[in-house]
């Protein structure tokens, strides 16, 4: 009987001893939720314009742009854009590079811009240069609002140059 007695607390001891554990903490890492604005992206942009560059003479129209980000934060694009005013219609292809900054944990990407392009229609063509920024918000990981403003300058336009608005919805891809 001492036997058993000696063998059974012998067990308990070490089955104590296993299983008493350490003093190690869990380390939580928390999980970063993947960022909307992701590097070789391609972009569709469908806006809507004003355009403030002829001297008291407003447009208003819309377009297309296509975008495309080879790296999360820089990007080449061209966007077609149809404005009319009381003189007429006149198309605007442009060429931008984008610079960005995505604000992840916001969905936000301030962006600054600059190209260059040719304007034509109502009888005339004028080279254009511009420099502005804009701010996009994404609702998904595919869709967008965005909104910028520039400034467009041409020898060709009276007093030099003048703004250019555009709103709209991006699609990425």
């Amino acid at each position: 009987m001492k036997k058993y007695i000696v063998t059974g607390l012998v067990a308990v001891v070490a089955a104590s001893t296993a299983l008493a554990g350490t003093d190690a903490k869990k380390t939580v890492i928390p999980v970063e939720e993947p960022c909307k604005f992701r590097d070789m992206e391609f972009q569709v942009d469908a806006f809507g314009t004003g355009a403030f560059y002829r001297a008291g003479n407003p447009g208003w129209g819309g377009g297309l742009g296509l975008n495309f980000f080879f790296l999360r934060y820089i990007g080449l694009g061209v966007e077609q854009d149809v404005v009319g005013n009381k003189n007429g219609t006149e198309w605007g292809t442009i060429g931008n590079l984008f610079l960005r900054y995505p604000i992840c944990s916001m969905n936000l990407a301030p962006y600054a811009m600059v190209g260059i392009g040719k304007l034509y229609g109502t009888g005339e063509s004028a080279g254009i240069g511009h420099v502005g920024g804009g701010l996009e918000y994404r609702f998904t990981d595919n869709i967008g609002l965005f909104a910028d403003g520039r400034y467009v300058y041409s020898p060709q336009f009276e007093g030099g140059g003048g703004a250019m608005a555009r709103t709209g919805l991006r699609f990425a891809f």
